[in-house]
């Protein structure tokens, strides 16, 4: 069984659904960015980390703002790996997963970027601007990797977009919370219970739900749709600027997460 399938089963027995912390890699620099993602893996049943870019057009303004701070700081791909080795040394069970674009893809190549973040401990690749019809390229790299591509499925799928990102995903599928980008300043939507039933029918892996979810009432409603998990992202930048108030909130968060 690989990490995810190990992890969404043990959740299933636990009657809980992940929580899955996002951190921009290289955030807030090279150096520091280890020290700032170790909080959140102390409460995370996955993880997922963003290769800053300079126009990261799925983001909103936090991590923007994150991805920006890093890339001035000297943030790179050979830091990125460094970081992802030494959380996958720490933490040998965990999912760990990537948020990229696809011109940081190209421009490593597909089959030498696949093969880099597999040998850091890399699990899943997200490529956020590609779209399913053209997925088939960056899949087949992934598969060949043993890297599980990752899909996104907007609220307004219809089903044969819905079949396809069922057929090539693996790992998880993202499902977003409502039209747009990142970030708090938009609320969270409630995902239709159809969709997350019509991916189930069409097989998809497990679903994570992302954009817009801070509250545990947010997860809740997550989860009542039929979630399998949550990602939060935004809303960790904004308590991290004050230590006191990280722990509470991802303490308050994961707890929101059981049945």
């Amino acid at each position: 069984m690989t990490r995810y399938e190990t992890l969404f089963a043990r959740l299933r027995d636990d009657r809980r659904a992940a929580f899955v912390p996002f951190a921009v890699l290289g955030y807030p620099s090279p150096e520091t960015t280890l020290e700032w993602i170790r909080p959140l893996l102390e409460y995370a049943d996955a993880l997922e980390l963003g290769f800053p870019f300079s126009d990261p057009i799925a983001d909103g303004p936090r991590i923007q703002a994150a991805s920006h701070t890093a890339l001035a700081r000297g943030a790179c791909r050979a830091s990125h790996l460094t970081t992802v080795t030494a959380i996958r040394a720490e933490h040998p069970d965990l999912p760990i997963g990537l948020l990229v674009y696809a011109n940081l893809v190209y421009r490593t190549g597909l089959e030498a970027f696949y093969a880099a973040v597999r040998e850091a401990g890399v699990d899943s690749v997200l490529v956020a601007d590609v779209p399913v019809s053209e997925i088939g390229p960056f899949s087949a790299a992934a598969h060949a990797q043993g890297v599980d591509p990752i899909l996104i499925a907007p609220p307004n799928a219809p089903d044969p977009t819905l079949a396809q990102i069922a057929r090539h995903s693996r790992g998880y599928t993202y499902v977003v919370s409502r039209s747009g980008i990142t970030g708090t300043e938009t609320a969270a939507g409630r995902p239709s219970a159809e969709l997350l039933a019509r991916l189930r029918d069409f097989r998809a892996p497990p679903a994570l739900i992302g954009f817009g979810i801070s509250k545990p009432e947010d997860i809740r409603r997550m989860l009542e749709a039929g979630a399998d998990g949550v990602i939060v992202g935004s809303s960790l930048i904004e308590k991290a600027q004050d230590p006191g108030e990280l722990e509470p909130y991802l303490r308050e968060l994961r707890q929101a997460t059981r049945y």
